[in-house]
């Protein structure tokens, strides 16, 4: 796994080391990931452009802690989510193998793993 990037300077802009996925079959890379104000840029290998809002990222968490882990039978609630001051403020993140990114935000939460499937279909 490579280091995570805390600082502005080292948040700047990152080349993913080996960021390749699938949407719908085809091959798919993260070119360059990029804090830009509130929102993150992301660099798609096919040519996309994304501009993601923090507060939108933060809210559509995809971690247990966040939406609830289903019982053997499939059942489970979605836990209340209480946001705090800094729960918007990108603190950190870094490259989960070739699949995905885990972000740290300032209310020091960091357990979600964003799928590069799951960063395309947020739109932006």
């Amino acid at each position: 796994m490579e280091t995570p990037k805390e600082t502005d300077e080292e948040m700047s802009e990152t080349t993913p080391p080996c960021a390749s996925a699938s949407l719908r079959g085809n091959p798919l890379s993260l070119i360059a990931v990029a804090p830009f104000g509130k929102e993150l840029a992301l660099s798609w290998s096919d040519g996309l452009e994304q501009f993601l809002p923090l507060e939108k990222l933060r809210r559509a968490c995809p971690c247990a802690v966040c939406n609830g882990e289903p019982d053997v039978m499939g059942r489970g609630d979605a836990p209340d989510r209480n946001y705090k001051q800094g729960s918007f403020e990108l603190k950190g993140y870094e490259f989960v193998g070739g699949y995905g990114l885990n972000l740290r935000w300032g209310d020091g939460h960091g357990t979600g793993i964003y799928s590069y499937q799951f960063l395309r279909s947020l739109g932006g």
